[in-house]
């Protein structure tokens, strides 16, 4: 997979106004902006470039299936939603709203949104789940599943990945957004988690590293992806949190962001929301 000038332009143009959105949410209540702009432009190129799937095909068996199992990184998945068209953006308007379905976590009332999530640590179960009934109907379905680096202190992540190495469950994708923090704190200062690509192969997993932040650098490692050796592929993003928003870049406090003064700003001087 290459992109060509054009696309690449049409990405970055994405990525720009997913962030708007997820800025916006911030006014609405606050969210857990810093997260997930961590994790926004890997979440885009997913549902842009890779999966199999669009807001006419997500009622289809066969599709591929996104989970985020971050959950409190919504904003990136609602954001990418909104882009590509899976709802209107006005919804957006009533985050943490009785009158909608949007709040802090995702909500699979929302269309696209496959799986709920927020407690930390149970998603890569519910993948591997749909993995094996894919197998089992025969249905192409690919699942890509999104985990944060902190998350992974959960134990029920590493058991998950002996069982997908246990099925050889080549249509898994286990996704992990390494920005390195977890809530407050750097993760390495907390429970250190290198060498993780050696613990991940040590599991059984085929693993990628990729700058998670380059379009460029996503679509070839995708493309290199060691498809059908029967076993789980991990693939490791290195990302930065709050990253596109200068102030909030690489702070372990910009987890959760109430209100936006300035930050659209630092966008780039456009305001979208009237």
């Amino acid at each position: 997979m290459s992109l060509s000038r054009a696309r690449l332009a049409e990405l970055e143009q994405f990525a720009l106004n997913a962030r708007r959105h997820a800025v916006h949410l911030s006014e609405q209540g606050g969210c857990f902006l810093g997260a997930a702009l961590s994790c926004l432009d890997l979440v885009l190129f997913l549902y842009a470039e890779v999966l199999r799937v669009s807001p006419e095909t997500v009622a289809r068996s066969d599709r591929d299936y996104f989970l985020l199992s971050k959950g409190h990184a919504v904003p990136a998945l609602y954001a990418t939603l909104v882009e590509l068209g899976f709802f209107l953006p006005e919804r957006l308007n009533f985050h943490l709203s009785t009158e909608d379905d949007i709040y802090w976590h995702p909500n699979a009332a929302l269309p696209g949104v496959e799986f709920q999530s927020g407690s930390l640590g149970h998603l890569l179960s519910v993948g591997i789940g749909i993995a094996l009934d894919a197998r089992r109907t025969g249905d192409p379905s690919r699942v890509f599943v999104v985990l944060g680096d902190g998350e992974l202190n959960e134990g029920s992540i590493w058991e998950a990945l002996l069982v997908a190495r246990a099925q050889e469950l080549d249509n898994l994708f286990v996704i992990i957004d390494r920005n390195g923090m977890q809530a407050n704190i750097e993760t390495e200062a907390l429970l250190p988690l290198e060498p993780l690509a050696d613990k991940l192969r040590a599991f059984g997993a085929l693993v990628t590293e990729v700058d998670g932040h380059s379009f460029e650098a996503l679509a070839a490692a995708f493309s290199a992806l060691p498809i059908g050796e029967r076993r789980p592929i991990a693939v490791i993003a290195n990302t930065r949190r709050g990253k596109g928003i200068p102030s909030l870049e690489g702070r372990v406090d910009a987890w959760f962001v109430h209100g936006s003064q300035g930050l659209y700003g630092e966008l780039d001087r456009k305001q979208v929301y009237t």
